[in-house]
């Protein structure tokens, strides 16, 4: 049986929840809570799976009570509920689980415990945690000036299942609307994010913008070639043959000469 903690200012937000979980009988309510310090004192004595947590409360809101959470060994899966669209974007960017956007329907309720069982089953917990910390170690460094600090992992999300990359791991990425894929050895991932973002994010002496549509892994260079239709390409270690733009061919030379 797994142990759920809802927590909410709001009475009828909690009573929603308890109603939408008797239709659950895999899932234990194990309390619901009217402050993130009522949450607290639960968790300090009950090992709980997940927490449906309001991101707009008093006193202390649903995403600074996630921040305490992330620096806990192991803490619980994380999915938000909100009345407001703008934070389940904010949800999205600390990589919760899953957001509930109120007043939920069963089924969306259900979909959200679907996800939150697999998660679980494939112990997604320090992932999503792991995942959490980095957002708000970026956000520390905003705030108080500082540059974003340069990527040295991915954190790439899909259904119930959140993965971190390498940056070493990856061979190139290329554009995909409001997607990126990134390219590994064996396998391409989708991650939603642009390429001009990933461009200003890592780090400019391991990866190189060679073409308006790819970046590629300076080491992961082989050759340089001119295909069928007279533009260039560079064969990267996996096989691959991704176009070099003609402004940056003097550039992508270099960089195999090194």
């Amino acid at each position: 049986m797994k142990k759920i903690l809802a927590v909410d200012d709001e009475l009828p937000a909690l009573t929603n929840i308890q109603l939408a979980l008797q239709a659950h009988r895999g899932w234990q309510l194990l309390a619901s809570c009217h402050s993130t310090a009522q949450a607290r004192a639960m968790l300090q004595t009950e090992q709980v799976d997940l927490i449906l947590l309001d991101i707009e409360m008093p006193m202390q809101s649903g995403l600074e009570f996630a921040r305490e959470l992330s620096q806990q060994p192991k803490p619980p899966l994380i999915v938000f509920i909100t009345a407001y669209n703008k934070h389940a974007v904010a949800a999205f960017e600390v990589f919760a689980l899953d957001y509930l956007l109120k007043p939920f329907e069963d089924e969306r309720f259900a979909t959200m415990l679907e996800r939150a069982s697999m998660s679980i089953e494939m112990d997604q917990q320090a992932a999503q945690n792991a995942a959490m910390q980095d957002y708000f170690h970026n956000q520390d460094a905003m705030q108080a000036g500082e540059k974003e600090p340069l990527l040295n992992h991915i954190v790439v999300r899909s259904v119930g299942y959140i993965e971190r990359i390498g940056i070493h791991e990856i061979i190139w990425i290329s554009a995909a609307g409001n997607y990126v894929e990134l390219h590994l050895r064996d396998r391409v991932v989708m991650h939603r994010s642009t390429i001009a973002f990933m461009e200003a994010h890592l780090p400019p002496d391991l990866f190189a913008r060679l073409h308006r549509n790819s970046i590629v892994r300076c080491d992961a260079m082989r050759s340089i070639g001119i295909n069928s239709e007279y533009g260039y390409f560079t064969a990267l270690s996996n096989g691959d043959k991704v176009s070099i733009s003609v402004r940056n061919y003097k550039r992508a030379k270099k960089l195999l000469d090194k």
